[in-house]
């Protein structure tokens, strides 16, 4: 795709390469009846390297496709900070414990590191900063969080991360085994998303 040729259908783009954070990106997005495009679709395309700064890291990303593509973004940078960890592993979730990492060893990580703690209480909370750009360097930011707490094996095979080891406030399940509807109303992603809807919705257009 390139933006002279299918990439003039497209509404936004998604600036991130982890599949199930498309998957959730574009379920969260579906109101806006937006068409999307991801990194995927432009192969060239290169996301900078992270930081530790939420906000800084998701409008890097942004502002990046956003002027390789000539098209908005929308980039976010999201992680799980545990009280009793100090915040970690905090914007340091997709990489914590080592590149060579999947998913489901960064949870058994994380919970082999809390268990040290002896912590009963185990709170914890997602976070995440959404950002999106356009192609004239503008960037409209938000913010959201869903508060919980870890729990001590993984539940549930839905979602992705860190999701089977959180149980978000006012639930008795984990993350991963909560209706894709309620996890998109009470995510840190989706609690971002809303927040953005304003700048989100003037993107849309008619043809």
């Amino acid at each position: 795709m390139s933006a002279a040729g299918p990439a003039a259908a497209v509404d936004l783009v998604l600036a991130t390469g982890n599949a199930g954070k498309r998957a959730e990106f574009a379920a969260l997005l579906a109101p806006h009846g937006l068409r999307l495009a991801s990194l995927a679709d432009f192969p060239g395309v290169r996301l900078p390297e992270e930081g530790d700064d939420y906000a800084a890291n998701a409008a890097a990303k942004a502002r990046a496709v956003a002027q390789a593509t000539g098209l908005p973004a929308l980039g976010d940078d999201s992680g799980i900070e545990v009280e009793a960890l100090g915040g970690r592993p905090g914007p340091r979730s997709a990489r914590y414990g080592g590149s060579d990492l999947d998913d489901r060893a960064r949870c058994a990580r994380l919970l082999e590191e809390l268990g040290a703690t002896g912590d009963a209480a185990r709170r914890a909370r997602f976070v995440c900063e959404a950002a999106l750009a356009r192609p004239d360097g503008s960037v409209a930011r938000a913010f959201g969080e869903s508060r919980g707490r870890i729990l001590d094996a993984p539940r549930g095979t839905g979602g992705f991360g860190y999701d089977p080891i959180f149980e978000p406030e006012g639930h008795a399940v984990s993350m991963a085994e909560l209706p894709a509807a309620t996890k998109n109303r009470i995510s840190h992603r989706g609690r971002a998303l809303a927040a953005l809807a304003g700048a989100l919705a003037s993107l849309r257009r008619s043809d």
